[in-house]
């Protein structure tokens, strides 16, 4: 069961899960927590793309720990646009980007089963 609705569900539950373990991520309210789960969306499924291709040299250079930097660049591009959400830097974007990734894959699975 990966449809759009399932994977919606995975992100809110990660994101949920997320704010909760960093001090540094704020939503206004459980509807601002839900609206960011689709802009994350949004935001991964056309600008992500676009940001993996254009920094392909770099991730290439790196072998591949570029891809990272991109990956908390997503999620601070999201916070920028939900309003009554926001990350307090850099830094936690990056941390919680590894860590939305974790949480997000296992929490997939979970739906797989």
């Amino acid at each position: 069961m990966t449809s759009v609705a399932a994977t919606l569900i995975a992100n809110i539950i990660s994101i949920f899960i997320l704010d909760a373990l960093f001090s540094n991520i704020y939503f206004a309210t459980t509807g601002t927590l839900i609206l960011f789960a689709i802009v994350l969306g949004i935001v991964n499924m056309f600008i992500k793309p676009i940001l993996k291709l254009l920094s392909l040299p770099f991730t290439i250079l790196t072998f591949g720990i570029f891809s990272l930097v991109v990956n908390a660049l997503v999620l601070m591009l999201a916070f920028k646009f939900t309003p009554n959400a926001s990350i307090a830097s850099f830094g936690t974007a990056f941390w919680a980007s590894i860590v939305l990734g974790f949480i997000n894959s296992f929490v997939m699975k979970l739906f797989q089963k």
